[in-house]
């Protein structure tokens, strides 16, 4: 049997980019306090911006803004803000424009998701879900876009690729992404003649994240309901981070109104993380093989 080409880890953005093509620019970036949005922020920043970072854990955020800073030479504000609540989100921004005087790059990161059925899902779980990704992400637009008309600026949202296939159990995360895609192409549409760009990135598997360890099956029949992957490997931070320096980049001037999918084409095969339809028929019988909510 001929093994499978194993694709390399992701390639230093600053082994492809010049060092210095984002020097003098700020990033505001929500949800950059861990995760793919820190990788996106970090991997800005050594390209020479300074950066915002937003959220809820002002603790969390005033740590990540001191390693971030440490690892790029650059500045880094840690600005606390919950993305429901548009009155914190243009203090945010204030404060940044107070430190930076500008803003030219936004990433719409906030998130949340959990695995749940829609018969167990409730109201309210569903309702916390839209308001953080898609309201969110509009409160963030709002509150910026000001700001990324002055400096023909450029938008990144993070999205999913859930959606795109009729996912169990992600019934919220699929409405809010979908939501999230719809949003970018208007922003594109109708921002563009003001010289602002949107565009969505899709990060399929990500290894070493969060959202990967809450949303794969658990257990010891989990193998049976695992991913696939064509190029050998599951994503890295980097792989996402590097596809938004491109986006940001002045190589990506005519790219607007997309959604790039940085999945390493695993949504071409992806079957179902939980065995199917026993998941739907009976919830109790995988409930060993998902994560609590917290």
């Amino acid at each position: 049997m001929v093994a499978p080409y194993v694709e390399p880890a992701a390639a230093k953005s600053t082994s492809v980019f010049k060092e210095d093509i984002f020097k003098g620019k700020v990033l505001f970036c929500t949800g950059g306090g861990s995760g793919i949005c820190k990788g996106m922020t970090e991997a800005i920043m050594r390209h020479g911006a300074n950066a915002t970072i937003v959220g809820r854990k002002l603790e969390r955020l005033q740590e990540t803004a001191k390693e971030l800073a440490a690892a790029t030479g650059q500045e880094c504000l840690a600005t606390q803000a919950d993305v429901r609540q548009p009155k914190q989100l243009q203090d945010a921004v204030a404060k940044t424009i107070e430190k930076f005087g500008r803003i030219d790059f936004v990433i719409c990161g906030a998130a949340g998701n959990f695995l749940a059925p829609i018969s167990r899902l409730s109201e309210n779980g569903f309702k916390t879900v839209i308001e953080i990704d898609a309201i969110g992400t509009y409160n963030t637009i709002k509150a910026t876009l000001p700001h990324t008309r002055a400096s023909k600026g450029s938008y990144i949202h993070v999205s999913a690729t859930l959606h795109w296939k009729g996912t169990p159990y992600q019934v919220h995360v699929s409405a809010a992404k979908a939501a999230v895609d719809a949003t970018s192409a208007v922003l594109a549409v109708e921002e563009g003649p003001h010289g602002v760009r949107s565009n969505v990135l899709a990060p399929g598997p990500i290894g070493g994240t969060e959202g990967m360890d809450r949303l794969s099956a658990k257990g010891p029949d989990a193998d049976r309901y695992g991913l696939h992957y064509p190029l050998g490997r599951d994503g890295e931070v980097a792989d996402v981070a590097n596809a938004a320096v491109f986006l940001f980049s002045p190589a990506a001037r005519y790219v607007s109104g997309q959604v790039f999918a940085v999945d390493g084409a695993c949504e071409h095969v992806r079957g179902m993380q939980l065995p199917y339809p026993t998941a739907v028929l009976d919830p109790d019988a995988v409930a060993r093989m998902i994560k609590p909510r917290l």
